[in-house]
């Protein structure tokens, strides 16, 4: 069967237009988006889109509230029954106001007219291909994100937050081992002043230029700078720790139990030196975490090894469990390092139906406790041993850590 493809009547006033501009303004806009920013009542879009349309409209041109996010609603609200057309930056589906506005209307009251990205343009210049970039926005956001991606070879766009990114970029690359990577900066992309400018990131000597800008970066690494994979069990060097720390090869299998999925949040409750919160956020770019601590030494170091593993969205909460657990959005995913005994009662209650629990402990007790679970709720059982060559004497021996007990278990739907 056919499904009709979906059509908007012309000035439909329960229709949103979103029209993508990019910085050539009208001159690049097609016939069809023009002929929506003529019909519309009212224009949004910020002071750049907005002058961008000046002249060829007889709407009310209507600059965005700031906050933004929280005030669409309202926003809408106050304009419902007039015909809307809300200018949107390059294309509006990518890193852009449409998919926000798809959150926050629902996506049935959208026509989207898009643009071509800043990343569409700026592949074509450099002669990359698109699939083959990894795209990385740091709007708002820290530009510690980047260490995410980096690896020998790697091409990166990075969709800036202002004039000072490129800057910020190059310290944060260089600092990091990575300053003989190539850097690219594109200004007014598409636009009549469209601006380029070329450099490594050690020797980055160009001053801050347009705030609308897009940071091109194929990854180079000095010799002896560490290399970190994509899979679980990074380095125990990785990490700044004093001890508490879930070491590699327990990591790994710990990380292979947890399963993580896109989009799914997870609590690492006691969570030490964060590396199971933070290799959990590197696993997908939409995986959630939240780190529970009740040292508050403990809790500022990870944030600062977040920072340094590129997953500065890692969100700590310092507080000792299950009292810091009360008010914390409900889990798909929970792991429990430390604290088992305390903490067990109030996270099986907060996992979500069909969630996954994995708990590890060395002790005794904990070991007691796992085990009653098990006979509980079922699960899986299992012990890690764990030995690292290290020297005996003159001679080199096998040197055992302490066994780990893990159980991983499934809550019912």
């Amino acid at each position: 069967m056919t499904i009709p493809a979906k059509t908007i009547p012309p000035g439909d006033p329960d229709t949103i237009t979103v029209v993508g501009i990019g910085a050539d303004g009208w001159a690049g806009l097609p016939e069809s988006s023009r002929a929506a920013v003529r019909a519309a009542d009212v224009v949004l879009g910020g002071p750049r889109q907005l002058a961008l349309v000046e002249g060829h409209t007889e709407a009310d041109r209507q600059a965005w509230p700031s906050p933004m996010l929280p005030q669409l609603p309202g926003v809408f609200a106050r304009l419902r029954g007039r015909r809307v057309c809300a200018l949107a930056s390059g294309d509006p589906m990518f890193h852009g106001l449409g998919a926000t506005l798809a959150r926050v209307l629902g996506p049935d009251r959208l026509h989207v007219l898009p643009h071509p990205s800043s990343v569409s343009l700026a592949c074509a210049r450099l002669g990359w291909a698109l699939d083959g970039v990894d795209v990385i926005s740091v709007v708002g956001r820290p530009a510690a994100r980047v260490r995410r991606a980096l690896a020998p070879g790697r091409t990166l766009l990075v969709l800036s937050t202002g004039a000072d990114t490129p800057r910020e970029l190059a310290a944060l690359l260089e600092a990091d081992g990575w300053g003989p990577s190539q850097l690219t900066v594109f200004e007014q992309l598409g636009g009549p002043t469209e601006r380029r400018l070329d450099g490594t990131a050690a020797g980055w000597a160009h001053a801050p230029g347009d705030a609308l800008n897009v940071v091109a970066i194929r990854c180079a690494a000095q010799p002896g700078t560490p290399q970190l994979g994509e899979t679980p069990g990074l380095p125990d060097e990785s990490y700044d720790h004093d001890g508490q720390l879930t070491k590699r090869e327990v990591r790994a299998v710990t990380l292979a139990y947890l399963a993580p999925r896109p989009g799914q949040l997870l609590w690492d409750v006691g969570a030490g030196a964060g590396s199971i919160a933070i290799e959990w956020l590197r696993a997908h770019g939409s995986c959630r975490a939240l780190a529970v601590e009740s040292d508050p030494v403990r809790a500022e170091r990870i944030r600062d090894n977040a920072d340094a593993l590129g997953v500065p969205a890692l969100q700590v909460v310092a507080g000792r469990a299950p009292a810091a657990l009360v008010g914390l959005p409900d889990p798909d995913t929970i792991f429990i390092g430390g604290g088992i005994t305390a903490a067990f009662d109030a996270c099986w209650a907060a996992l979500r139906p069909g969630g996954r629990l994995v708990a590890n402990t060395v002790t005794l007790q904990g070991e007691a406790l796992l085990a009653a679970a098990h006979l509980q709720h079922g699960g899986e059982l299992t012990r890690l041993s764990v030995a690292r060559a290290a020297p005996v004497g003159g001679f080199t021996g096998w040197r055992p850590a302490m066994p780990v007990t893990m159980w991983c278990v499934e809550k019912d739907g």
